[in-house]
């Protein structure tokens, strides 16, 4: 299985971003990595989350960005919404769900691996949904392949 991941692509008619990657490693290991507070923080930003699924990812240069975490059908999919408005000068101090974008991964086993693909969505509810796609279409290029580099040896 080869580790070279297209990019992540958009579609302005949808506001949509998507990105499949693959990874060598096994579905298990790749669900604690999306779902896992503490994996979440090694290969994307500090994140917390509480037992009800509320909590934050922390960037070093933007801040506290509010998530929950909203459905998941284990070890297959898992989806979050947070208020990651790049156009803003301040993020909300809590959770907005009428501004905010909805994410999900899903996992699937392939030979050698998984195959991880990410969806977000409802960029309409941001200040700028343009420039919000664009700039979470690279985010996920950077974040995901940084996933990649870490779990990809399959340890």
């Amino acid at each position: 299985m080869t580790l070279d991941n297209p990019a992540a692509t958009l579609d302005e008619s949808t506001l949509t971003v998507r990105r499949s990657i693959r990874i060598a490693a096994p579905v298990e290991k790749v669900w604690q990595a999306v779902t896992e507070p503490e994996h979440i923080s090694r290969w994307f930003a500090r994140t917390t989350l509480d037992d009800a699924g509320s909590g934050a990812i922390v960037f070093p240069s933007r801040g506290a960005v509010p998530l929950r975490r909203i459905a998941a059908d284990a070890p297959r999919s898992v989806t979050y919404r947070w208020n990651n408005d790049d156009t803003l000068a301040a993020l909300p101090a809590h959770y907005d769900d009428a501004r905010a974008t909805e994410f999900t991964f899903t996992l699937a086993a392939v030979d050698g691996g998984t195959e991880l693909t990410v969806v977000e969505t409802g960029f309409a509810a941001t200040s700028d949904p343009l420039t919000n796609l664009r700039a979470h279409r690279e985010g996920w290029t950077i974040e995901l392949d940084t996933l990649v580099a870490l779990l990809g040896g399959g340890q």
